[in-house]
């Protein structure tokens, strides 16, 4: 059992192979937070709450001045009685009252897992995950709000959410997902910021007396921040520390933060974005807050990845690509823009299928009218300007080369020049009498509405019948503006942004269960959507617009303490780089490209003659060490956010492979080593079919790493254990 209730000391147990997570029923039946860390084996309380009269900590009974809310560590606190923390929910009701109190009434445990009713959410067998419910409830609001812990105990992760349900109307202001109270503050907070074309940076700091926040109010988790958050030691690193972590299964609004009180306690909390967010609740309907996956670790945050990187590929990911290696692909966008041509893709074609690409992706600019990106969202009907035989045709062709065929697709959107504008300008996100607010010169389709979502799935589903189509790149390139909507009623405007966001995961419901065979890449102008929401539907994602090979370096290895290297698209592309304007030799393109999902993002007809043995030797290394790549296990070994360098190695059972990229060369510089993770001591390893080193003399003594007077240059191993 992984949960089990202690009923004469009212505590709950949850435990997973190496952590436990603690609660107890505090006086009054307040739900208390207890502990969450290291596997304790028979805890009888030790570390047990504390109680004291503290100045300003209102009391709930005047005579006992020693216990108040505003002091105590609780799992899902409220506001209104007492505790001036940030709260975890807020409601409101029909005499604007926002005073609530929730307390403990029964609880249920059972093997297993349901899913979420509109969201996505992970799922697994019933032997591999276990169910708490704790049921709350505030008897004058009416109001219940069930608890939800699922612990997975060979992942070391447990998630949670919770669902609202009421007697009587009631206001949802504040819906948070999860809410952790720490009795200590040691902590750094580590969080990852970024833009378009500057995705995931990591950022890390020691906790202040504040209230730190992460958020994103765009209508998509974005690259702006990013729905996660991890606490850790202030000597962590990727070998050891105490790391602990909260991520959002969710694409829309959200909001994270890290609290630290007067008394140096700590609370950690991430849910849904409150700003300009309610939901009325009406009798006898459930409200659902979305998932948070959470993971701890005293092993730094190799494990801590790990420990993310199993769940996401075991408990997030599904389908039939879920185990699948995936494909080498090229798209088109990089080489030829909108100046789709059917001769030139056949040129191209002809040059990939002999370089080994696989897969050949048609990017945006094959639809009707397509020529810059103004205009033709909406219309998905090929343009035979460009196309004159048409995309079946032409998926015919990419076949007799040898490669399967993928297209390109941005359903959420709407230009106003389209016919699908002209004909329905009330299918555009907006609000009565204001004009439009333009981004990218789109707008964004009203996804609240099912006549709206019905007209996506159809036109989406009638490209995909009308050729052989084997992938898909999904994109999303703007964010939300003029958040409302005309098939609304005016309670129900400020449930606009969250509302579009269930009518996201309807239309990719719908269409990935037609379409079950195909591969699914989800992307918004790059990583703006790099989340677990967007994963259970879409087993990879587009990490970011920035192709440049060592802007790369930082944004993969910051995405990799999160997601794992197959859910990461990872695109060789021209020098200049478009982005950075930067030139990189096409080895480290290719070493950096490699560490994930590996693809072609150039005119191929123009790499140089004398780089093609090269290309074609890089391809075929891919497929070699490709099963190593999207299923080993990946160890970080030198951070490029904190020096010169970046390294990083993949680990099976039978092979390594190891890539170092240096920046900038350096005079006078120091000679390196990189020491390998994840090797078994005792085992042989042989390098390149040549030398042979044993794990423990990789691991601490290390490689000696060239020092070469050459910027931007990679260093790439690869082992074989005998």
């Amino acid at each position: 059992m992984s949960i089990t209730y202690l009923s004469q000391e009212k505590r709950f147990l949850l435990e997973t192979n190496h952590s436990s997570y603690i609660m107890e029923l505090a006086h009054h039946d307040f739900l208390s937070h207890v502990y969450w860390g290291k596997k304790i084996t028979n805890y009888h309380g030790s570390n047990k709450i504390l109680y004291r009269d503290r100045g300003f900590c209102p009391n709930i009974e005047p005579s006992d001045r020693t216990f108040s809310l505003d002091t105590l560590p609780q799992e899902y606190p409220q506001y209104g009685n007492g505790d001036y923390r940030p709260c975890a929910y807020q409601v409101k009701n029909e005499q604007n009252e926002t005073f609530s109190d929730i307390r403990y009434v029964s609880h249920e445990i059972y093997q297993g897992k349901q899913p979420l009713q509109q969201l996505p959410s992970s799922y697994a067998d019933e032997k591999d995950v276990e169910t708490l419910i704790i049921h709350m409830q505030d008897k004058t609001l009416g109001l219940s709000i069930d608890l939800y812990y699922h612990v997975f105990p060979t992942c070391d992760v447990i998630t949670r959410y919770a669902k609202f349900h009421t007697t009587q109307p009631l206001t949802l202001t504040k819906m948070l997902s999860a809410s952790v109270d720490f009795r200590r503050d040691d902590f750094d907070l580590v969080t990852m910021y970024g833009a378009h074309n500057n995705d995931r940076n990591l950022d890390r700091r020691p906790l202040t007396s504040a209230t730190t926040v992460v958020e994103s109010m765009r209508g998509a988790s974005s690259p702006h921040q990013t729905p996660f958050l991890c606490l850790c030691n202030h000597n962590a690193d990727e070998q050891q520390g105490e790391v602990y972590t909260m991520q959002f299964v969710y694409s829309g609004n959200f909001h994270g933060s890290v609290h630290v009180d007067p008394y140096r306690n700590v609370r950690m909390q991430i849910g849904l974005q409150p700003f300009d967010c309610e939901w009325h609740l009406s009798p006898n309907e459930i409200f659902e807050t979305p998932e948070v996956v959470m993971t701890y670790t005293d092993q730094g945050f190799n494990q801590m990845s790990k420990q993310l990187h199993t769940f996401v590929k075991q408990h997030i990911v599904r389908g039939i690509w879920k185990d699948k290696q995936r494909p080498i692909l090229f798209n088109s966008w990089e080489s030829l823009y909108f100046d789709i041509r059917e001769d030139k893709l056949l040129e191209i074609a002809d040059t990939a299928a002999d370089l080994g690409i696989e897969l050949f992706v048609l990017d945006d600019g094959w639809f009707k009218g397509r020529n810059d990106d103004n205009s033709s969202l909406g219309d998905w009907v090929c343009d035979t300007k460009k196309l004159p035989h048409g995309i079946a045709w032409l998926s015919e062709q990419i076949h007799q080369r040898g490669m399967q065929f993928g297209i390109w697709v941005e359903p959420e959107m709407i230009s106003e020049d389209s016919d699908l504008y002209r004909t329905h300008p009330e299918y555009a996100l907006q609000i009565k009498d204001r004009e439009h607010v333009i981004g990218r010169g789109q707008l964004v389709l009203d996804l609240t509405s099912s006549n709206v979502r019905d007209y996506v799935v159809e036109s989406i589903c009638n490209v995909l019948r009308s050729a052989k189509i084997e992938y898909v790149k999904w994109d999303m390139n703007r964010h939300l503006t003029n958040i409302g909507s005309l098939f609304l009623e005016t309670k129900h405007q400020r449930e606009t942004a969250h509302r579009y966001m269930l009518g996201v995961y309807d239309i990719m419901q719908r269409i990935t269960q037609q379409f079950p065979d195909i591969l699914f890449e989800s992307c918004s102008s790059g990583g703006g959507r790099f989340d677990l929401g967007m994963l259970c539907y879409m087993p990879q994602t587009w990490t970011s617009d920035n192709t440049d090979a060592i802007c790369r370096t930082k944004i993969q290895y910051a995405t990799s303490y999160m997601m794992p290297a197959i859910t990461m698209g990872s695109h060789v592309s021209v020098c200049p780089n478009h982005q950075t304007g930067r030139i990189t030799p096409m080895s480290t393109r290719f070493a950096v490209a490699m560490s994930g999902r590996l693809g072609y993002e150039l005119d191929l007809t123009k790499i140089h003659e004398d780089e093609i043995p090269l290309v074609k030797q890089q391809i075929a290394l891919y497929k070699q060490y490709r099963p190593l790549v999207q299923h080993g296990t990946m160890y970080r070994l030198k951070n490029p956010f904190t020096g010169n360098e970046g390294a990083w190695c993949f680990v099976n059972d039978k092979n390594v492979l190891a890539i170092y990229i240096k920046t900038l060369s350096e005079p006078a510089a120091p000679f390196r080593i990189l020491r390998l993770q994840g090797l078994e001591e005792d085992a042989l390893y042989q390098l390149n079919h040549g030398d042979v080193y044993s794990g423990s003399e990789l691991m601490y003594a290390g490689i000696s790493i060239p020092n070469t007077k050459e910027d931007f240059h990679s260093e790439v191993w690869y082992f074989t254990k005998l």
